[in-house]
């Protein structure tokens, strides 16, 4: 099966619609070629690109133009850091998340809290045309991408025991929160995977209603809390004033000890 959607260019939180017709293939790859580009520099453009398997049709929210709390597939391409300690990884980052109806997107936090898996890679103002390709085969995502210009598919995580229900719908949405960028779908296709099930995966076979990956907490990911953190250097320096500190102090007192003991002489005269 090969589907080309008509090229849409998306622009602070303007929803791509969903495909008319609901996901019935049980085998299948996704492959994105899009652009995101602009005037900002690093780090003040915003905010990113998303791609959807949800459950329901989108409507307008935080999530990268789409609502929170979905149920579903979400694929992001985030373009800005929003949380203060982002040393774990470079942006552009592009990272999955299952969607149970509950779970909730922590925007602050760039999602880390219920991140199944991500990398980063140049996808904005890239010289060379830029693709996302999600696979999704006997209960195992992999999404890659392809972004260098060598023509070859580089892969940013491969999650397994992810179980995903039919009948859901594909669509893509944007943000530029109070910054601004260009977020252009030039193409998406999806093609069936023929795929022959082993007996022991035929036996497992269930009908899936609800998202869900078996053992998630193996993907959680830890999120330091409270202030932000102090650097080697802040480290270094507030250790110095706190010496300092310490030997005025300890000069004020020898002072203080000295003109004491002098006065204490002088009675005695």
């Amino acid at each position: 099966m090969n589907m080309t959607l008509r090229r849409t260019f998306l622009r602070r939180s303007i929803l791509w619609p969903n495909h008319t017709a609901p996901l019935i293939l049980k085998d299948w790859e996704l492959k994105v070629h899009f652009k995101i580009h602009g005037q900002g520099k690093k780090n003040l453009n915003g905010d990113g690109l998303a791609i959807w398997l949800t459950k329901d049709r989108m409507n307008n929210g935080a999530v990268f133009g789409n609502m929170n709390q979905f149920t579903g597939l979400g694929v992001f391409l985030d373009t800005y850091p929003n949380a203060e300690k982002s040393h774990d990884r470079s942006f552009p980052y592009v990272s999955v998340m299952l969607g149970n109806g509950s779970l909730v997107y922590d925007h602050d936090q760039d999602g880390r809290p219920t991140e199944l898996g991500g990398c980063s890679a140049l996808v904005r103002n890239s010289v060379h045309d830029t693709f996302l390709l999600v696979r999704y085969s006997t209960k195992r995502l992999t999404v890659m991408v392809d972004v260098d210009g060598k023509g070859e598919w580089r892969t940013c995580t491969d999650i397994t025991g992810l179980r995903l229900p039919s009948g859901y719908y594909f669509g893509a949405s944007s943000a530029t929160g109070e910054l601004s960028d260009n977020h252009d779908i030039i193409s998406m296709k999806l093609y069936q995977l023929t795929n022959e099930p082993t007996s022991e995966e035929a036996e497992e076979e269930e009908e899936v209603t609800i998202p869900r990956v078996d053992n998630m907490e193996q993907f959680q990911v830890k999120v330091e809390e409270g202030g932000e953190g102090m650097s080697g250097l802040q480290l270094f320096f507030t250790l110095l004033f706190s010496i300092m500190g310490l030997g005025v102090l300890g000069v004020v007192a020898m002072i203080l000890y000295s003109r004491w003991k002098e006065n204490k002489r002088k009675r005695f005269y």
